[in-house]
């Protein structure tokens, strides 16, 4: 092989020998499209709810709106939800803000029953929501978790019954418009004793949380 034919070639073998270019990124994934916590649920909710009370949203608005937050599952759903009302703007959820309280259960009944009973785990929070249909959430043979369950309940042209063993503790807030919201508080003799705290609103239905009596946690320690 002579020189000139040696030199052709160099370039040739030398590309050859180069790493291939690696493919572009996938371009990150926007903030709308972030999975929605229920921490991210429950803000909105709440928003939904002080917005019913101030009479910012008509009882129809607010059924839809707070049906849609949790059926949400990204923040990118959640967002248009709020983006009119003035709470809205600043408590919005946000790609990378901290979701406080992890675990969570929706109970939902649109024209319809839904419940939860029996001997089962309960965690920090409980969703439920009936629009023309009825929830009922029987806490008496539950084992919790946690220390404190919050139950979010709002009724819209329906109601929602929630019972809990007589010597835990039981707490609410809401209020009714047309409708009836009652809650029976009571506080344990034990300091140890679950707290359940009911808040939320009613509609043109009715919210109803109380002791069950005979009804008692075995182990409130557990």
């Amino acid at each position: 092989m002579d020189e000139k034919t040696s030199l052709r070639k160099q370039p040739a073998e030398q590309s050859a020998a180069e790493p291939a270019a690696r493919p572009p990124a996938a371009p990150p994934a926007s903030g709308a499209d972030v999975r929605a916590s229920d921490a991210d649920r429950d803000r909105v909710a709440e928003i939904l709810r002080e917005a019913l009370a101030e009479g910012r949203l008509d009882a129809d608005e607010h059924a839809e709106r707070i049906d849609a937050a949790y059926r949400a599952r990204t923040v990118g759903e959640l967002r248009p939800l709020v983006r009119d009302l003035p709470a809205g703007r600043e408590a919005a959820p946000h790609p990378g803000r901290p979701a406080a309280g992890g675990d969570g259960d929706n109970v939902i009944a649109v024209f319809g029953g839904a419940s939860r009973k029996g001997r089962r785990r309960v965690g920090a929070r409980t969703n439920a929501f009936a629009l023309f249909g009825s929830v009922e959430i029987d806490l008496t043979e539950a084992l919790f978790d946690r220390r404190e369950l919050v139950v979010n309940a709002t009724a819209v042209f329906g109601g929602i019954e929630i019972k809990v063993p007589e010597n835990v503790t039981l707490r609410g807030s809401g209020s009714g418009i047309m409708g009836g919201y009652d809650v029976e508080a009571r506080e344990s003799e034990d300091p140890d004793a679950p707290v359940v705290v009911v808040r939320g609103a009613a509609v043109f239905g009715g919210v109803e949380a109380k002791a069950e009596r005979g009804k008692r946690l075995r182990d409130l320690r557990r």
